[in-house]
């Protein structure tokens, strides 16, 4: 259940740190500082200067939790989450008088924003344009190459209860898989009589390795219209 964009995909990979401090007095403020510290020298090692910024999060097994972005593209990109580890979890370890933080990269966002890679369904491609590009222990910039034709399609409806966007993009890659480039929230207005809220949204449709058709393409879009049809959302 997330959005679908060029820097979220359904599966990654991802490296995780924990480190328990041997004082059992030291403050939570200093964990934090030097959680702070040592992850903005690990991107600072990696990147040699890069605009980042801290932004408060929730994860399940820390807090305070917070995630570590770094400017990519025009855009913020979450490269790590990290947080100082709960009470609870030290404790189920026999650990419970010492603190600690953790975190887990993206190693996907990371070689994004290492060897400027604007789409994370690459890592998926089996483009030898994409694939030759790269060496071991080399760190090069991503040179781009024509992409194939996009496709978008629209689909409006009335939201149902407890409706969620990431629900929307859930049952997309249901039936797009990798063909689902992105899908954006074009419109929404709600009724001043009935209250009901509707919605459109826009689903871009691009192959790494291929051109789409709109046979096929309409094909997705009647698959996932008769979908959420059975999932009670009244279209449009």
């Amino acid at each position: 259940r997330d959005e679908i964009d060029s820097s979220h995909y359904p599966v990654f990979h991802q490296m995780e740190g924990v480190y328990v401090f041997e004082d059992p007095n030291i403050d939570s403020e200093l964990v934090v500082s030097d959680l702070k510290d040592t992850l903005e020298g690990l991107v600072l090692e990696l990147f040699g200067t890069a605009e980042t910024r801290w932004v408060d999060a929730y994860f399940p097994f820390t807090d305070p939790s917070l995630e570590l972005e770094v400017y990519f593209q025009g855009d913020w990109l979450e490269v790590l989450g990290c947080g100082q580890i709960q009470s609870k979890i030290l404790e189920d370890t026999g650990n419970g008088h010492l603190k600690g933080w953790a975190f887990g990269i993206g190693l996907e966002r990371l070689a994004m924003a290492l060897f400027q890679i604007p789409d994370i369904r690459l890592f998926w491609s089996e483009d030898t344009r994409f694939l030759e590009q790269f060496s071991e222990n080399k760190i090069i910039k991503f040179k781009e190459f024509s992409k194939y034709p996009l496709c978008y399609k629209d689909i409006s409806f009335w939201e149902p209860a407890g409706f969620h966007e990431n629900d929307l993009c859930a049952y997309v890659r249901d039936n797009a898989g990798d063909l689902a480039e992105k899908v954006t929230l074009i419109d929404r207005f709600t009724h001043p009589k009935t209250g009901k809220t509707s919605s459109c949204f826009r689903i871009e449709y691009r192959s790494m390795e291929r051109s789409l058709t709109n046979t096929e393409v309409d094909e997705i879009q009647d698959r996932l219209r008769n979908e959420l049809a059975t999932l009670g959302y009244e279209l449009r």
